[in-house]
């Protein structure tokens, strides 16, 4: 069987800005009662899972730390999936937690390798 490859599938949403040759990615699990979208700001939290960043919460998760590569859908359970813990990627494609800005993220995630462009 041969492999075929169609343009209606893929919806570019420009979450990657630039250097796309520097990502890099790893394997997470995501929280179980969450339903995050690619581009999602993750943090850890004490158990080692990863939850949509919020300013306010004190389990460890409010320190952004990666973004997530897919959606993942982990309302019934925890999920295994895939987070960019390198790149450059456009602020406008990420979904950012309650109480957390752009502004309040970037230098966090820049020393983590993580670079916010705007535009």
């Amino acid at each position: 069987m041969k492999a075929s490859f169609g343009s209606e599938s893929f919806q570019p949403d420009n979450l990657v800005a630039a250097n796309a040759h520097l990502l890099h990615s790893r394997q997470i699990t995501i929280k179980s009662g969450q339903n995050l979208t690619r581009g999602a700001v993750l943090g850890k939290d004490g158990d080692g899972k990863y939850l949509l960043s919020l300013s306010a919460a004190v389990d460890g998760s409010e320190v952004p730390d990666l973004i997530l590569a897919e959606d993942a859908d982990a309302t019934d359970g925890d999920v295994v999936t895939i987070a960019y813990s390198r790149g450059d990627f456009l602020e406008s494609a990420l979904t950012i937690g309650t109480a957390h800005t752009a502004a309040s993220i970037r230098e966090g995630l820049r020393a983590k390798g993580i670079v916010l462009v705007s535009g």
